[in-house]
């Protein structure tokens, strides 16, 4: 029988989708599932960019640009001028997804074997990219204790060897939630600049920030040109995650000519998509600022029921919408399966992801689980009850 590759047996499941065969064998006995386990948002997704799709006038749906559309990659550099952030056209290649985006980064900044820098828990995903180009991830570890900030960059400069060749981070981050502070950021500049390093930043939630704080993102950083390169994308922005088109931007030359050649070799971003999304780009304010709020409540309200379990800690997100839950249990994978296996509450259940897997450290997270707020207010009251009943049926 013919072997599967070394790379496709050390692949992770993700711990967001590895329990769906479990959740559809609840369905089918009747239970209805609360899905706190996945960022998909509930928020109505632009009608702008959904009638763009609509009313198009396309008789042949061809290739677009390797790159992404010329106009749209304009406007999008537009969309980046209003937040402070100043790039042109040709420092953005539009992406099938910020996977994708991720994925070019990685391949165009390290080979076989390299390292880089991820402070953890990270996007469980950032595992799976790491592992399908060769990267060595080197975990700097965060603690729920302390909201999950960047670590002391003395941290990070022991983990530097002549293989390190970025450090990346999520802001605001998934799972965690944490919006990394101006002065943070700075740090991280500070450092990849002293040891000649990439600093990749992934800003998809750049704009769910709560507490009136703000984001700041590396492409406003002076000096850090050659250094900084951001993953971003449509799917939460607008509620588009099904249109799966991210961006790539940097201003470092070399790095976008590099990452071109991989998109030459996908061809280039779905055309339907790119339509959707450029009209997004129209979408007023005031649908993020509803959104936005909206957000803020339903975490208020997630985090003031949590706060109430006994034995149970969490962390306090700033921006994004998850958060990272501490459980008075020992194992999250196997509480999560009872969850859709064995238990239910008159005829509901919750599923939620386990924290061991956003984590690359073994042992870390295993008593964690990270919970997605992107349900209505009184779903999520729901959700949190049932949980509460479910500790104390499964710790008896």
């Amino acid at each position: 029988m013919p072997s599967i590759s070394r790379r496709g047996k050390t692949m992770p499941q993700s711990p967001i989708r590895k329990l769906v065969p479990f959740a559809e064998a609840a369905l089918k006995r009747g239970i209805k599932i609360i899905h706190l386990n996945i960022g998909q948002p509930d928020i109505k997704t632009p009608k702008v960019a959904l009638d763009a799709v609509r009313n198009n006038t396309l008789e042949v749906l061809a290739y677009s640009r390797t790159e992404g559309s010329e106009t749209y990659r304009e406007k999008i550099a537009r969309y980046y001028a209003k937040n402070d952030i100043h790039v042109h056209a040709d420092n953005i290649i539009v992406t099938t997804g910020g996977s994708e985006a991720l994925s070019f980064a990685l391949g165009s900044i390290a080979d076989n074997d390299d390292e880089i820098i991820i402070p953890e828990p990270f996007y469980a995903n950032y595992n799976g990219f790491a592992n399908a180009t060769g990267i060595k991830v080197v975990p700097v570890v965060s603690n729920i204790e302390n909201n999950f900030a960047l670590p002391p960059i003395e941290e990070f400069e022991k983990l530097i060897t002549p293989k390190t060749k970025a450090i990346l981070i999520c802001n605001p981050g998934n799972p965690t939630g944490y919006l990394y502070t101006k002065e943070e950021i700075k740090k991280l500049a500070a450092i990849v600049k002293k040891h000649n390093l990439f600093l990749v930043a992934d800003e998809v939630y750049r704009e769910f920030t709560y507490d009136n704080r703000e984001h700041h993102s590396i492409l406003q950083e002076e000096g850090l040109e050659e250094h900084a390169i951001v993953i971003d994308s449509v799917s939460k922005r607008y509620s588009m995650c099904g249109a799966r088109i991210g961006y790539l931007v940097s201003k470092n030359k070399e790095v976008m000519q590099t990452a071109l050649k991989f998109a030459q070799a996908r061809l280039s971003p779905p055309t339907y998509a790119q339509i959707a999304c450029e009209a997004a780009l129209d979408t007023p304010q005031s649908y993020f600022d509803d959104v936005k709020k909206e957000y803020e409540a339903r975490r208020n309200l997630l985090i003031t029921e949590l706060s109430e379990l006994d034995g149970v800690v969490v962390a306090q997100p700033q921006g994004a919408f998850y958060c990272i839950v501490q459980l008075p249990i020992d194992d999250a994978d196997s509480f999560a399966r009872w969850l859709l296996e064995d238990y239910n509450l008159d005829g509901e259940t919750v599923m939620v992801a386990p924290a061991a897997g956003f984590y690359a450290t073994d042992g870390l997270g295993t008593n964690q689980i990270r919970i997605a707020y992107v349900l209505e207010k009184d779903d999520l009251k729901r959700a949190v009850h049932i949980l509460k009943e479910a500790l104390k049926a499964y710790v008896l």
